[in-house]
């Protein structure tokens, strides 16, 4: 019997569940999972979840906070009692992302990312199961580094542009995370074109950061994300990871047809462009030309920041 698409995507890829639906990720047993405000916003609303939020908010009902302090503490146990659910499920890695308020904050951001590992440490979860995930602005990119120094994992998201990719392996990052879905988005509504398969740009900038990372010889994972169709995932089956709603993976378990390996770390390594080397000035000008990624890392900040206040509004209506 042939093996149906997402089998044979998990022959070369690891394949992770991007949602905060529990039992999708039980139907397509991903290695990986990632969460961010809006899937954990999205799962908080559902009545299926509410006692996750509701435990939260009791664990913290006799609490000494008060306020916005005891508000930020219920919202982080929000995000640890989601990620610990999932670390029984999938037998890889969470991503647990930090407060995009947080995105411009080196300082604050490492603080967070210390305290939800050590949230998860007194779980008895080893910290290498754990991503903490944080936007890829230079503030973001500097706090990775010091966290990796320390054996916090980092999986750095909301990136559009190499030359974040490129700040993100010379700070030895774990993990990147490029949208290649909203990639597109921002090229379909500035040329009003469509672009399929290998002429997609999302596709076209995550080979050329894979091929960089393995012909210069970097060790940080790229997982490819934000999906807007299976075409794309089709175009880049081969890299290290890829991040997949549960829609898209319904499609690829229903379709039989052969899935060939387009992205391979030999044939990599061969076309790869030269090294470059990014110091604050010279990754601000980089990413500034790229008004792609600027309009983009901006907007993903925003809409992640909008959700976090949701969440805290529902929170607040419980308490």
């Amino acid at each position: 019997m042939s093996q149906n698409q997402l089998d044979q995507l998990k022959n070369f890829t690891v394949v992770v569940a991007d949602t905060g639906d529990f039992e999708s990720m039980k139907s397509y047993q991903p290695q990986d999972a990632t969460t961010n405000p809006s899937l954990i916003l999205q799962a908080a609303e559902k009545a299926e979840y509410r006692p996750i939020v509701e435990k939260a908010v009791a664990e913290f009902a006799n609490s000494e906070l008060t306020g916005e302090a005891k508000l930020a503490a219920i919202l982080d146990r929000i995000l640890i009692l989601f990620g610990l659910e999932i670390l029984h499920i999938v037998p890889g890695r969470v991503s647990t992302e930090v407060d995009a308020r947080l995105s411009f904050d080196t300082a604050a951001t490492v603080a967070k990312a210390r305290e939800l590992i050590a949230a998860y440490e007194k779980e008895g979860f080893s910290r290498e199961r754990i991503l903490i995930k944080i936007a890829s602005t230079w503030e973001g990119i500097k706090a990775a580094e010091m966290l990796e120094k320390e054996g916090i994992r980092c999986n750095l998201t909301l990136l559009f542009s190499f030359a974040q990719a490129v700040a993100c392996a010379e700070a030895g990052v774990q993990l990147i995370s490029p949208f290649v879905g909203r990639i597109l988005d921002w090229h379909k509504a500035n040329t009003g074109k469509d672009y399929l398969g290998d002429e997609d740009p999302g596709v076209i900038s995550v080979k050329a950061i894979y091929n960089y990372y393995k012909k210069h010889g970097y060790k940080t994972e790229v997982m490819g994300a934000s999906f807007r169709n299976i075409g794309e995932i089709q175009a880049l089956a081969g890299c290290d990871l890829l991040t997949i709603s549960p829609s898209l993976l319904q499609q690829l378990q229903a379709s039989s047809e052969p899935l060939a390996r387009r992205l391979d770390p030999a044939e990599a390594a061969l076309a790869g462009a030269e090294k470059i080397t990014l110091n604050e000035s010279a990754f601000r000008f980089l990413y500034n030309e790229d008004a792609m990624a600027v309009e983009k890392t901006a907007d993903g900040i925003r809409k992640f920041s909008a959700d976090i206040v949701k969440l805290e509004k529902l929170v607040a209506s419980m308490m």
